[in-house]
């Protein structure tokens, strides 16, 4: 048990189980299905705001780019889901059976040889976390070696961001175009659509969402996070020290794009479409705001971030469809002027400092209430100090 406090205690995870209890029994719990659905959807962007959490908050590397690898890692699952939806007996109206059908629209009579290895589901796996990364290492390769970073870094990854939307949104015979690709029904026969499946894909979103909080938390409690940290504050003595600032850099930002990857396949399997509209610069920019509000430094926080944005972003257009985004912009604003390290500064600023203090202030047991042991006798049980002792220069048997 002592073992378990101190593990908890080493790698602050006490958060982590609240948020955990929070997802898997609180709000499944309390939530419709309709409803329950919408969070998953939500933690899906979750993952990209815990990769940003690792490249922005500890290494100082503010990414406008993540909708691009989100992106990527959707594409990949929605291609296997689509070519499963494309068999020949469901699409045999159309002039070439066996392709999608955003493909015969746009008169193409054969599948193009690089969407062949996305038949298999492993294919399929190893891509939503391959291409990503294989992206975001060509990115960051070229310019984290060159020194290239800061501001001139976040206008590459806009740039990137926008090249892609465009490339996908043009190659419509291939891609799907501006509608993406939509009537993804079912995964190997497995119907996706129905309650039971909702409530599986849920709860493997919420184990692998804890599971990629864990492993940042454990990069961070390592030389490599007290490294990260070292140089987003001081990077030319850390360079001076002997490190490869770029490799490690590279590093954080592959991950960030692996783990965007993984939230993009989860959300086309739970809502059962991908378009260009989750790649371009509007969610990017969207998805570091959900850092932001829940605080960029945060693992457990920017999870939080992302939750709430994402509920208000769905009660306002629900309530007030007219004025939401004026709502929302609001509360951007005013979250970010008012807690400036975001929902996590605000816990550490105001709710840790005010525990501990009433913490400090509970009265302490009166003094001489302690339990005094006692001894048993022949004529009864007394205190230990009142236990007779033989009067001075009597020190026992003589020899």
């Amino acid at each position: 048990m002592k073992s378990l406090q101190d593990l908890i205690k080493r790698y602050q995870l006490a958060s982590v189980l609240v948020l955990t209890l929070l997802l898997a029994a609180v709000l499944p719990l309390s939530l419709d299905i309709f409803r329950l659905n919408l969070v998953g959807k939500y933690l899906t962007y979750a993952f990209v705001a815990v990769g940003l959490v690792m490249v922005w908050g500890y290494g100082g590397i503010l990414s406008l780019g993540q909708g691009v690898f989100f992106g990527l890692g959707g594409y990949a699952m929605a291609m296997f889901l689509k070519l499963e939806a494309s068999d020949p007996v469901t699409t045999k109206i159309q002039s070439t059976p066996g392709i999608p059908d955003f493909m015969d629209w746009n008169q193409i009579t054969a599948l193009p040889a690089f969407w062949v290895p996305f038949r298999h589901l492993p294919f399929a796996l190893f891509a939503v976390v391959a291409l990503p990364t294989l992206l975001a290492w060509i990115v960051s390769f070229a310019m984290f070696k060159r020194r290239v970073g800061g501001v001139y870094f976040a206008i590459i990854t806009q740039a990137v961001a926008l090249i892609v939307t465009v490339l996908i949104i043009g190659q419509q015979g291939y891609t799907g175009g501006v509608n993406g690709m939509t009537d993804l029904k079912t995964m190997l026969g497995w119907d996706t659509r129905t309650d039971h499946a909702k409530y599986l894909l849920y709860y493997l979103c919420v184990v692998l969402l804890v599971g990629s909080i864990l492993l940042c938390r454990w990069i961070q409690t390592s030389k490599a996070g007290t490294l990260l940290l070292a140089m987003r504050d001081k990077e030319d003595r850390v360079r001076f020290s002997g490190y490869d600032v770029s490799n490690f850099r590279i590093f954080t930002f592959c991950l960030a794009a692996a783990l965007s990857g993984l939230g993009g396949a989860l959300f086309s399997l739970q809502v059962g479409f991908m378009s260009p509209s989750f790649v371009g610069i509007v969610p990017s920019v969207e998805m570091v705001i959900f850092a932001a509000v829940g605080g960029r430094m945060s693992l457990v926080g920017t999870v939080y971030g992302t939750l709430l944005v994402n509920a208000g972003k769905t009660f306002f257009s629900e309530s007030f469809p007219d004025l939401w985004l004026f709502l929302m912009a609001a509360l951007f604003i005013g979250v970010t002027m008012a807690f400036p390290m975001g929902l996590a500064g605000l816990w550490e600023s105001q709710v840790v400092p005010r525990w501990t203090k009433w913490r400090a202030a509970k009265p302490a047991p009166a003094a001489g209430t302690a339990k005094v042991p006692r001894m048993e006798g022949a004529s009864g049980s007394f205190p230990v100090k009142d236990v007779p002792r033989p009067p001075a220069g009597i020190s026992g048997q003589q020899a």
